[in-house]
């Protein structure tokens, strides 16, 4: 009986708090399909009074700019994804080797990059005007690629993985790279996924680069191409407030209701695939070590 009162209590709990953060996002899907004057009239609901889908009309009026932007945001955050996560990895397994000696040394150099940084006006400079890496594909894929702080989390991952193994494969012959591809990498799926997240994240909302180092935009990501549409309409918006002109009922409120469901749908999508590995990677490699 206790047991039974404890699941009610428990389960109801959990209930409440899913709801709790499910209604915010209830709300967004409600406001993107709601009328701009009955936002502005009557607030937020998450039924509706009348169903409006102009929003979305708006933001597909040029349906090939959009799906541009879909297409690199999504190379992106899958190139650089699968890039970042094998240059962590194997930066992480060569720093956690107790027999690399300067493991130390360049732990130390990582750690300080977390610390101080060159700052914006010398990555502008760098970039611009010494890389010449200013309006290319390679400029958004490869800023975001290094974080430090994912490579001493699977550092501490890699720690919980006993010595005798790579030991025992090394007594049958494998080389360093062979045991990190069929060995390492295995073992450290958890970790990988969690970070893998974060990395993918990190790519898929990325705006500030294009913002610094785009100006062609056949390359503007996604978040900043839907930047642009919420700046455009509100540009126009207070231009036609101020001549006195009359405009058309443009979506204000509705269409930033709408950018947010276009722009996290994939990733609320991918989210539940790897939610398994999620918790215990980033548990794991938070404590151990």
């Amino acid at each position: 009986m206790d047991q039974f009162v404890l699941n009610v209590i428990a389960y109801g709990w959990v209930s409440f708090v899913a709801l709790l953060c499910i209604l915010p996002f209830l709300l967004i899907l409600s406001g993107s399909v709601t009328d701009e004057k009955e936002i502005i009239l009557e607030g937020y609901k998450l039924i509706p009074s009348s169903l409006s889908f102009e929003a979305y009309r708006f933001i597909f009026t040029v349906p090939q700019e959009i799906l541009r932007a879909y297409g690199l945001t999504t190379s992106l955050t899958i190139i650089g994804t699968t890039i970042s996560l094998f240059l962590v990895s194997m930066s992480s397994y060569v720093l956690q080797r107790s027999d690399f000696k300067w493991r130390n040394t360049f732990s130390f150099f990582y750690y300080f990059t977390t610390l101080f940084s060159g700052g914006l006006v010398p990555l502008y400079i760098l970039v611009v005007n010494y890389l010449k890496l200013n309006d290319t594909y390679l400029v958004l894929l490869l800023l975001p690629l290094i974080n430090v702080f994912y490579i001493l989390v699977m550092k501490s991952f890699m720690r919980s993985i006993p010595a005798a193994i790579t030991e025992s494969a090394k007594m049958d012959g494998a080389g360093d790279f062979t045991i990190f591809i069929r060995l390492i990498i295995p073992l450290c799926k958890p970790a990988l996924a969690t970070i893998g997240l974060f990395v993918a994240l990190g790519y898929w909302n990325d705006w500030f680069h294009s913002l610094l180092f785009i100006n062609n935009h056949k390359l503007y990501t996604l978040q900043y191409y839907l930047y642009r549409v919420i700046g455009s309409v509100d540009a126009l918006k207070i231009v036609a407030e101020k001549s006195g002109m009359n405009v058309p009922d443009l979506p204000g409120e509705g269409l930033k209701m709408a950018l947010t469901i276009v722009v996290t749908g994939p990733i609320v999508l991918l989210y539940p695939f790897i939610q398994r590995y999620f918790v215990k990677g980033l548990t794991i490699g938070a404590v151990k070590g």
